[in-house]
């Protein structure tokens, strides 16, 4: 598996989303059929992962969580899984002053 960025192909979605929401950071990935939305804000970090012709495979996530967030599991993780589309939110650990 490979992740390709095709962040230019989507200048359009790019633009929405950092105008219409709290993110800060987008970017647009490729794996095969499966295109990956990375977003991030202050409070939070999103990775949707949706195929068009099948549901997203375990291995999929797994492998994804691994590249762009470096984890291993989802445990602790907010995961959405419906088949074509999953959302996973990261939270982003808050940095407090002491």
């Amino acid at each position: 598996m490979r992740l390709i960025n095709v962040t230019n192909s989507y200048k359009r979605l790019v633009s929405q989303q950092l105008t219409a929401t709290a993110a800060t950071y987008v970017k647009v990935y490729s794996l095969g059929k499966t295109t990956v939305l990375d977003s991030r804000s202050s409070k939070e970090r999103e990775l949707l992962l949706k195929n068009d012709h099948r549901h997203v495979q375990q291995a999929e996530i797994d492998f994804v969580l691994k590249e762009l967030a470096g984890l291993d599991s989802t445990d602790g993780l907010e995961v959405l899984n419906d088949g074509p589309l999953v959302e996973i939110t990261i939270p982003t650990p808050s940095k407090t002053v002491s």
